[in-house]
């Protein structure tokens, strides 16, 4: 009950103090490239069940069309802008309003596409039973996981056999010894990572 006012009050309140910042990144993606401000993608949230996550669009509108759901190094799918969005983070800030509606949690295991949750094993699937985050200890550990991929043979293959069950151990660890206390030290961690950037 308290992560969950902790949640909604803090969303709320970074909506309302982001949203001049919200306003210019929307004029910038659609005077970068045509297409929609907002990409909306189905993950699988708490429980197993699907919702659409909310991000500012970084690439071209039918992206998912003509490439993987995967990104790797300097896709050319991604527009201009959508390189420096991703760069700092930017284009997660939307996840604000999936926390608001209840759907994601500030801290809490990435949500992940259909696909991938389709691979987890038993114990892998202990990550469902919590409201998914916008960021997570697995997400610090891999900031660069773009830069590894694609330096990767086979960035799907690399994705699948080690990326993905390491970052799965990260967080089914985080979730035996999480509090608030725990989370506001990964939204600490997670903005200097940001800002080291």
């Amino acid at each position: 009950m308290a992560k969950r006012l902790f949640d909604l009050v803090a969303a709320s309140l970074g909506l309302l103090l982001l949203s001049p910042l919200f306003l210019a990144v929307a004029i910038a993606i659609r005077r970068s490239s045509p297409g929609p401000v907002f990409f909306r993608q189905q993950r699988v949230g708490r429980g197993g069940v699907p919702f659409s996550m909310f991000k500012f669009r970084t690439m071209r509108p039918d992206a998912e069309r003509v490439g993987g759901q995967l990104t790797v190094g300097a896709d050319p799918r991604i527009t201009p802008i959508g390189h420096t969005l991703r760069r700092y983070k930017l284009d997660e800030f939307p996840q604000l309003i999936n926390v608001v509606l209840g759907d994601m949690s500030l801290v809490g295991p990435r949500p992940e596409v259909p696909r991938y949750v389709a691979l987890y094993d038993e114990r892998q699937r202990r990550v469902l039973d919590v409201r998914p985050g916008i960021t997570d200890p697995a997400s610090i550990a891999y900031r660069d996981e773009n830069a590894l991929l694609a330096n990767a043979e086979d960035p799907e293959a690399t994705y699948v056999d080690e990326v993905m069950p390491a970052k799965l151990d990260i967080n089914l660890a985080y979730l035996e010894r999480r509090s608030l206390l725990s989370d506001i030290g990964v939204i600490l961690q997670t903005l200097m990572a940001v800002v080291r950037r």
